[in-house]
């Protein structure tokens, strides 16, 4: 018996619009890439411009190719060009969504599957369709190759820039942007400077330039440090007594090498004036210049606890090198000089004239010794430590000696020796007054026990 002719129609009309494969879908699929394609360099777009560090603009400003301009061209408004990136890509996302869901609904059809089910494989392969080739791959790839896609994207973003309705929104979305802005009181940012040693403590991690590392921990540390931190103490500074003959003094700057000179009268508490050894020099040769006290220059003071990054202002604007400074009783502590201030930030300066001191000796790598003078900042540098670590709550000791001294409550004597925060001082030599050398151990966890 013959099969009905109406069911055979039927049956092949219902499979033939069930398959995949039709004009629409291929011409779906063709659409889906394009938008895959267009939502990659959108997107590869916003890594690769924002990734351009100063040295990339500067060498694209040295090419005389119109890419390269245009790149710099978007860059001077970066609140514009991200907003048509974000645009442009929320279009073509939606896009995407639409036509993949539509694709995968058509292929699905002929399968039977629960509406949860199909859910599921419609979200999960159209994120992941989002996520890898429109987002991910595209942004990893333009951050490495910043300086190509930029100048690849460039003319591409700019005829976006330009094209409606993508530059009416963008107007309105910066505009909005700014007006909000503006109400919310252009609120700052304001970072503490343990945040911003946490964020510069962070980039070791990064192929950066040790010395570089340390300028940037030298410029964090520089507003909090005191002068007291930095000074030269008294016991230290070669200073000239005002009545002191013309041979003497002659003598002495031989002796110490410097080109200026505190003097004094009676006591280095009363600084009379700074000496400028370059003031000297017409006066060499012709005889003795008994009035060499007519050519000092007033001494500038500051106190102990003025922060350096004042002092430096203090400097520039006075356009002196050196200071008296001196403590809360009007007695002079030391003297501070601009040469200090930078060497916080740079590091040691040394001129052809500067000798290299022995500071310190290492007996091996827990045990070093020291002189009692030697300032606890300079300490830590030599233990790689914070100086936090090697002072206690009130903060009063600046050398390690006067350290030593405020722990033990005295002076100690020989072969006597204090405990703080895991090391052990030995006081190795001392006399009435000072500590003048000390043996600094730091302890292993089982010897702090027997300790």
């Amino acid at each position: 018996m013959d099969p009905d002719p109406y069911s055979t129609l039927t049956y092949q009309l219902t499979h033939t619009e069930a398959g995949f494969g039709g004009t629409e879908d291929i011409v779906s699929l063709i659409v889906l890439f394009i938008l895959l394609g267009l939502s990659a360099a959108v997107s590869g777009s916003e890594a690769a411009f924002f990734s351009l560090s100063p040295s990339n603009k500067e060498e694209l400003g040295k090419e005389d190719e119109k890419k390269s301009r245009t790149v710099l061209k978007l860059l001077e408004k970066p609140r514009d060009l991200l907003a048509t990136i974000l645009i442009t890509n929320n279009f073509v996302n939606v896009g995407i969504v639409i036509l993949s869901s539509s694709i995968l609904h058509s292929a699905l059809s002929g399968i039977e599957l629960s509406s949860g089910m199909s859910f599921f494989i419609e979200v999960v392969l159209i994120t992941l369709l989002l996520l890898l080739i429109g987002e991910v791959i595209p942004k990893i790839y333009a951050t490495n190759n910043a300086m190509g896609f930029t100048r690849q994207t460039s003319l591409f973003l700019n005829a976006l820039n330009k094209l409606p309705p993508i530059s009416w929104m963008r107007f309105l979305l910066v505009g909005g942007s700014g007006f909000i802005h503006r109400l919310s009181g252009n609120s700052k940012v304001n970072l503490t400077s343990d945040e911003l040693e946490q964020a510069i403590a962070l980039t070791r991690k990064e192929d950066i330039n040790e010395e570089e590392h340390k300028i940037l921990e030298g410029i964090v540390k520089f507003g909090n440090t005191q002068v007291r931190q930095i000074m030269r103490p008294r016991m230290d500074v070669y200073a000239v007594e005002k009545n002191t003959s013309f041979k003497d003094l002659l003598d002495l700057i031989l002796d110490c090498g410097h080109s200026r000179l505190p003097v004094y009268e009676d006591s280095f508490d009363n600084v009379v004036g700074i000496l400028f050894i370059k003031d000297l020099l017409p006066h060499i040769g012709k005889g003795d210049f008994k009035d060499w006290n007519s050519i000092i220059r007033p001494p500038f003071y500051v106190t102990e606890k003025r922060k350096i990054d004042d002092l430096l202002k203090d400097f520039q604007e006075k356009k002196v090198h050196m200071a008296i400074v001196v403590d809360e009783y009007g007695g002079t502590s030391g003297i501070v000089t601009l040469e200090d201030v930078l060497e916080e930030i740079v590091g040691d300066i040394t001129d052809e004239f500067d000798e290299d001191e022995l500071v310190y000796t290492k007996i091996d790598d827990n045990t070093y010794l020291f002189e009692g003078k030697t300032a606890i900042v300079d300490v830590a540098k030599v233990l790689d430590l914070d100086d936090k670590d090697l002072t206690t709550e009130n903060r009063a000791a600046e050398t390690l000696g006067g350290l030593v001294v405020e722990l033990a409550g005295k002076i100690p004597r020989n072969n006597e020796f204090v405990h703080l925060n895991g090391f052990k001082m030995i006081v190795e030599s001392s006399d009435k007054k000072r500590v003048k050398m000390i043996k600094l151990i730091k302890l292993q966890p089982e010897n702090e026990d027997e300790e």
